[in-house]
């Protein structure tokens, strides 16, 4: 989120951390649905489990993190995609998306405004997106996973919690 004169400010960085802070709340709100023994459901052969959504949601978190602040888009998402679906324990993997939040509100929160406005070093992917624009990426992408975990658990015969409250 930049301000009207296209800079990261301390508020806005702020902003940016409640952000993160709200997904992950209401990510975690969703999972609150589901016991350990769901941990391994999948509607059908080849998706995520219910511990590879959680998981494939933490290593996308440390991916945009990676990517703005670390070593660049790690393109390799095969084995981005084997690592979550051999995710097991719901237990684990909230732990892990606990970490992975925590990481990423680490990183816009120690980073100054000129870093937080500078480009993604890595062009492959975003190019000219301000290293702040992760955090729009990462809203994103938990949205599209807490949303799938919803289905599953009307599938499961439960009923997925309003997460806003």
């Amino acid at each position: 989120m930049l301000s009207k004169r296209g800079t990261a400010n301390m508020a806005n960085r702020d902003e940016l951390i409640g952000e993160l802070k709200a997904t992950r709340q209401f990510f975690l709100k969703t999972l609150s649905s589901f016991e350990q023994r769901d941990s391994t459901y999948q509607p059908m052969d080849g998706v995520y489990s219910v511990a590879g959504h959680v998981h494939h949601v933490a290593d996308t978190v440390n991916w945009f993190v990676e990517a703005a602040f670390g070593k660049g888009w790690n393109l390799d998402f095969e084995a981005s995609i084997a690592r979550s679906k051999q995710a097991m324990s719901l237990k684990d993997e909230k732990k892990h998306v606990d970490e992975a939040f925590a990481r990423a509100e680490q990183a816009i929160g120690g980073a100054n405004e000129t870093e937080l406005d500078e480009a993604i070093p890595d062009q492959a992917l975003m190019p000219g997106t301000p290293r702040a624009g992760i955090v729009g990426g990462i809203v994103d992408h938990t949205a599209h996973h807490r949303g799938a975990l919803a289905v599953y658990a009307r599938l499961l015969g439960k009923e997925p919690p309003v997460p806003y409250f």
